[in-house]
């Protein structure tokens, strides 16, 4: 079982232990309520169970056997990227690199790719890189206490990432975007 699996299945237990219900009473839960979108049955289950944005989203992923990871599984790194980049994303491709270029220089963590973004984690994830459009690459961070700026999108509370940067072009990947990403790497692990 990879680092990633075991998270899940911790943050399953967790789910479990928060609600007080099996994971079989909440797949059943959550396919009782006959929605069959991803995003919907997400808000169900936070309205339903008053779980956060990420724990739903984990526990719909479980029940529809859904996750970006098993997507990802069996395809290596390069053509999971030349898949997330291509067509009219190809252009962001720099963008991606110029980040892991640099992020690789910082020491060990995990690239665990998903459908469409790559999750980066040490002890827990710090970032997550990906197309948002087909313009724009948003690189999600998990750091708290971050100085405001105009680029850095503070996140609701319960979502993914605590803050978002929107990247259309490889020449907004500079020091200022690594210092936070940077901050957000040395606090999670």
């Amino acid at each position: 079982m990879t680092d990633v699996d075991k998270a899940t299945q911790a943050q399953l237990n967790n789910i479990q232990g928060k609600t007080g219900k099996s994971f079989d009473q909440l797949a059943a839960i959550a396919r009782r309520s006959g929605l069959t979108k991803h995003g919907e049955m997400r808000a169900f289950l936070q309205r339903e169970l008053g779980l956060s944005y990420g724990d739903a989203n984990t526990l719909v992923h479980a029940v529809l056997r859904s996750d970006g990871t098993r997507q990802a599984a069996g395809k290596g790194e390069g053509q999971l990227l030349d898949g997330m980049y291509s067509g009219p994303k190809a252009a962001l491709r720099p963008i991606h690199d110029k980040l892991m270029q640099e992020i690789g220089k910082w020491g060990e963590f995990e690239r665990a790719p998903k459908k469409n973004y790559f999750s980066l984690r040490r002890k827990q994830q710090f970032a997550m890189i990906g197309p948002a459009t087909n313009t724009r690459v948003e690189v999600g961070l998990n750091v708290t206490g971050l100085k405001k700026s105009p680029r850095l999108l503070e996140q609701p509370k319960g979502s993914m990432c605590n803050y978002v940067v929107r990247l259309t072009e490889a020449g907004e990947v500079d020091r200022e975007l690594f210092t936070w990403i940077k901050a957000a790497f040395d606090s999670s692990g």
